[in-house]
């Protein structure tokens, strides 16, 4: 049996998965149904995956906050173990239970879904998912959509580049009044 592999990412409405402009985190649209659902997502035990620029992103951001300004599902993702897969980075890694591993991202995934015993997690690592989903091995896009269009600021659009993909929606949900969960089944669009 395989594990099964959830791309997790955060958009705007226009499709951005983060911002240049002072919107703050969460495009400062979070209220406590979605820190909330955030922490029961990442209470089950899970392996992150996680690719060099995401992981250097949030080891950054990590060492610059002190514990008990994290958000508890943040804190409890760092607590997670991670495979870091990578070509750039060297060890030993800023980050407490993470495993570097060097070589073709999905050889590494499709071993990862073989042998492991948890699912595999990914929030973020756009470009690795991407990959991971061109290849088959994305059970779930997960996608938390913020009320906002990020026309002037947004950055690192999520599916820029990717292929196409029919999706099939197996949840929903709407947080706080207006940010929506969508969990998707994605098939590659022949």
């Amino acid at each position: 049996m395989t594990a099964t592999y959830t791309f997790d990412v955060f958009s705007s409405l226009d499709g951005y998965g983060s911002h240049s402009g002072d919107w703050g985190g969460y495009w400062g649209k979070q209220g406590p149904e979605l820190l909330d659902r955030r922490l029961a997502l990442y209470a089950e035990e899970q392996r992150m995956v996680f690719g060099a620029n995401t992981h250097r992103a949030n080891a950054a951001m990590l060492a610059s906050l002190p514990d008990e300004v994290l958000d508890p599902w943040v804190a409890r993702m760092r607590d997670l173990p991670a495979t870091v897969v990578s070509s750039t980075l060297k060890g030993p890694l800023d980050w407490p239970d993470a495993t570097l591993v060097t070589g073709d991202a999905v050889d590494i995934v499709a071993r990862l879904k073989e042998e492991s015993a948890v699912p595999l997690r990914s929030h973020g690592s756009l470009s690795l998912n991407r990959a991971l989903m061109a290849a088959g091995l994305v059970d779930r896009v997960q996608l938390t959509v913020f009320p906002v269009i990020t026309g002037q600021t947004g950055v690192g659009p999520i599916f820029h580049g990717g292929a196409d993909f029919d999706l099939e929606l197996i949840e929903s949900r709407t947080l706080d009044g207006n940010t929506q969960e969508l969990t998707y089944r994605p098939t590659l669009h022949v």
